[in-house]
């Protein structure tokens, strides 16, 4: 679960902690007992323990659906992750793609891990498909046939303008919002705001924008060839090529580029507010706000952080833990992006070229946040008191527990 420091530093985190573990030992145990269904919610937890914990909240017939989705998905992406795949074989993969869903002799060996087990036995994906209502089932085909074309453009197009990135991840990831939108509306739990497509896009947008800012790394050091999905619009204004940025003696520039980065997806904040302020169902709600909160928390940690190129920045589990303890109203989400853009603004460096924007958007979010009236029904995320009695607490837990242990032993 964590270490003892990190215990000891943020002891807020272990109740939290100690509630998701056992959620996930509980998820673990409840996996379907047919085959297809059971494939599907085992590979959903090792693909994704967070996203498969929030899912099981959902009504079963919409969870069901969620997780295909979400599988079909996560197969589509590993045939365009997978730089081994020569360009003239890919192709023709994702834009079929919403076809072999409906053949259970489809598959494909590509990826690696657990993605490769995906692949290989997608045939139980497609078994759980078919058995879907035809309005989850029709849904589904739309978005994966929607986007695999746009994965397949972007094979042969490079990511250029900001315009380019923000189309790129319309096919990735905004797709996936206006798939979740229908799901939602085929289970009669929700109905769509007259700006559903634009705010449900922007749903997308914010998390993709904030994993490919997060994955810089791992994406430039992928082999057999680079991934690149930062628009040269903004770092060809810091480097020649963009895997000069995670070249020590360019770090000042790749900051500067990072956070431009950072700024650029804040531009959805607003949208993303109002389609979660709109959600009327609790567990619907839920199953949205917690990764969007992750995301502004991530942006917040990446922001003027050189780290970013040198290995893996993200949330510490604990505070993860915390966010899906936690957050249940619109006044939790308020209260999160409050506390994250604040948490943002004070990393602001003057001395940025793009400081006044991350400013005046920064300051767009807490007003929108403060002017909801809410934020005192919240507890923070990040600035939680009574932290030094709580040490005190957990070091007597910890005490007890080695106390009991010796008495066992002997």
């Amino acid at each position: 679960m964590g270490s003892l420091g990190t215990f000891l530093r943020y002891p807020d985190d272990v109740y939290p902690l100690l509630k998701m573990k056992r959620a996930i030992e509980k998820a673990e145990k409840q996996i379907p007992p047919e085959p297809h269904w059971g494939f599907c919610y085992s590979m959903l937890h090792k693909v994704s323990r967070s996203f498969s914990l929030v899912i099981q909240q959902l009504g079963t017939d919409l969870r069901n659906a969620v997780c295909v989705f979400y599988l079909v998905l996560r197969a589509l992406d590993t045939v365009e992750d997978d730089t081994s795949i020569p360009t003239d074989e890919k192709l023709p993969i994702l834009t079929a793609f919403h076809r072999h869903i409906y053949d259970t002799e489809w598959h494909y060996s590509c990826g690696t891990k657990e993605y490769k087990v995906l692949m290989d036995q997608f045939h139980h994906v497609s078994a759980a498909f078919l058995e879907l209502e035809k309005g989850y089932q029709e849904a589904i085909e739309e978005i994966t046939k929607r986007m695999g074309a746009g994965m397949a453009k972007f094979i042969c197009q490079e990511v250029e303008t900001v315009d380019d990135y923000d189309e790129y991840c319309h096919y990735v990831a905004g797709l996936v919002g206006l798939g979740l939108s229908k799901l939602f509306l085929a289970s009669g739990s929700e109905v769509l705001l007259p700006d559903w497509e634009q705010i449900s896009n922007s749903m997308g947008l914010f998390l993709q924008k904030t994993n490919i800012i997060r994955d810089y790394l791992e994406d430039i050091n992928e082999i057999p060839k680079a991934r690149m999905f930062w628009p040269r619009k903004i770092w060809g204004k810091y480097a020649d090529k963009l895997e000069d940025l995670k070249y020590e003696e360019n770090s000042t520039k790749a900051v500067h580029c990072l956070n431009e980065m950072v700024t650029n997806a804040l531009t959805h904040i607003e949208d993303c507010l109002k389609y979660m302020d709109a959600l009327r169902d609790p567990s619907i709600f839920r199953f949205c706000a917690i990764p969007q909160i992750m995301a502004i928390g991530t942006l917040a940690l990446c922001y003027n952080n050189v780290q970013v190129f040198r290995g893996v920045v993200k949330l510490r589990r604990g505070l993860t833990a915390k966010v899906i303890d936690r957050t249940k109203t619109m006044a939790d989400v308020y209260g999160a992006f409050y506390d994250f853009s604040c948490m943002l603004k004070t990393k602001v460096d003057k001395n940025d070229p793009n400081a006044n924007m991350t400013l005046n958007r920064l300051e767009a979010v807490q007003k929108l946040c403060r002017d909801t009236g809410i934020l005192h029904k919240r507890k923070s995320y990040i600035n939680d008191k009574g932290q030094s009695y709580n040490v005190y607490i957990i070091m007597l837990v910890i005490l007890l527990a080695i106390v009991i242990a010796y008495l066992r032993a002997n």
